[in-house]
């Protein structure tokens, strides 16, 4: 009787979750963030695209579908204050399932256009939430040292989600097309495709991910919730440094923000204006294929250098690797290589910078501003603003270019890199003693 006592587990014992290996959970969690995301910003358009609506009508509806990714630091501190954000994740993939799968039903509509539109909506408020949970759940049960191993897988993983919803899906498209002759029938497949696959990722989720520990109780009225929310901004900004961390997050990324628009560009132009011309297959060769390749292994090897050497001995190397690649436009842009081969292996050779430089952005998001009490909701702040440095110079790029031609601008990214490295030099970073006091 007594050892059948000793041989049976405690109800504490059975409720010790067991923290399965990133392996399981980290690619899949960050493939789920990547995938709707591009559903909603860059598959959407398309699929109108095939539809009959207009040009003006998909840039200015699919455009504003971005706004969810902007203002997710308004309610990042509601997922500190409710459940765990494990509990966020799984709720959000299966919510999204729902409207995705209501995005292919809607499709025969007569008036399918407000209604997928809703639904798109609808995912991009949830996936934006994911987004905000799922970066919490990596920040909150990995250590440094984990983050920094893993934060290329993450960006690879996502990518692939990129890849399938993009590139794979879209031309599935095109396969059912052939064999139905309706843009309806064909684009009701892949969005009822993309509602599964979140289904799937629920599923397995519910399996793999691990429990982060809830921050504190919940709220129990309307005015503690807004004095939580409140003391989240107040925190945020008593962080020491954070003035210039903030400069930092703003500023590390300028020169890509100015070279994200106009590269792809300057490969389709004409040469008779300067560019390469390129075919819309060939750069998506390039960009989608090698370019993606190189990226991903950049962020591997950019993960796995800052990992064995610390950000803090790390962040300038990483700054250089992305920064000093944008030059290969200038010899693009001078030169004019009419080889597929060149240009593919030029860009790819920008892009594996890209990707090896990037990971330093976001490290230093999760290990210098995340730490705290907040720590999901300050990551969401901090990568707000990242998307606000990139997009400004990005809205501005394109008049840039114009005024000076191809040739002087990418000179004139090469100038407008000149404040990442400045800031990278300057960025503040907390002592093991300090963090470990934010953190406690």
């Amino acid at each position: 009787m007594s050892e059948e006592i000793k041989s049976t587990p405690s109800e504490h014992e059975r409720a010790v979750p067991v923290k399965k290996h990133p392996a399981w959970w980290v690619p899949s969690l960050y493939f789920g963030e990547g995938l709707p995301m591009i559903t909603v910003s860059v598959v959407a358009a398309l699929m109108y695209k095939n539809l009959g609506v207009s040009n003006s009508a998909i840039a200015f509806h699919t455009g504003l579908l971005y706004l969810p990714w902007s203002l997710k630091p308004l309610w990042a501190p509601f997922t500190e204050m409710f459940k765990t954000k494990r509990h966020w994740v799984l709720a959000m993939e299966f919510m999204m399932a729902v409207t995705l799968g209501c995005v292919a039903l809607a499709l025969p509509l007569p008036s399918f256009m407000p209604i997928t539109l809703a639904f798109f909506w609808l995912t991009g408020f949830l996936s934006s939430t994911q987004d905000i949970t799922a970066d919490g759940v990596y920040i909150s049960v990995m250590s440094n040292e984990e983050q920094s191993k893993w934060v290329g897988i993450q960006g690879i993983f996502w990518n692939m989600g990129r890849i399938l919803a993009s590139g794979v899906l879209v031309t599935f498209t095109q396969v059912l097309y052939k064999s139905t002759q309706s843009w309806v029938t064909s684009w009701m497949v892949v969005m009822g495709i993309l509602a599964a696959i979140m289904a799937l990722l629920g599923l397995w989720h519910i399996r793999v991910l691990p429990q982060d520990p809830q921050v504190g109780k919940p709220p129990e009225s309307f005015k503690e919730a807004m004095s939580s929310f409140g003391d989240t901004l107040v925190t945020f900004f008593k962080k020491k440094d954070i003035w210039m961390m903030i400069a930092f997050v703003l500023l590390y990324r300028s020169g890509e923000g100015f070279l994200e628009k106009i590269g792809p560009l300057f490969m389709l132009d004409q040469a008779r204006v300067g560019g390469l011309g390129l075919t819309n297959d060939a750069l998506g060769n390039i960009n989608g294929i090698f370019g993606t390749i190189g990226f991903m292994v950049g962020a591997l090897l950019g993960g796995a250098y800052a990992a064995k050497k610390g950000l803090h001995n790390t962040l300038f190397i990483l700054c250089l690797a992305l920064n000093i690649p944008n030059a290969t436009y200038i010899y693009l842009s001078h030169a004019r290589p009419d080889t597929f081969a060149e240009i593919a292996t030029l860009v790819t050779l920008e892009k594996l910078g890209y990707g090896f430089g990037s990971v330093g952005h976001m490290l230093y998001m999760m290990q210098q501003i995340a730490p705290g009490k907040y720590k999901t909701a300050h990551y969401a702040f901090a990568t707000s603003l990242m998307g606000f440095g990139l997009m400004v110079p990005s809205a501005l790029s394109g008049w840039v270019q114009e005024e000076i031609g191809y040739q002087n601008f990418f000179i004139f990214v090469m100038v407008a890199i000149i404040p990442s490295f400045l800031a990278s030099w300057f960025a503040p970073f907390r002592s093991t003693d300090e963090t470990q006091e934010v953190i406690s």
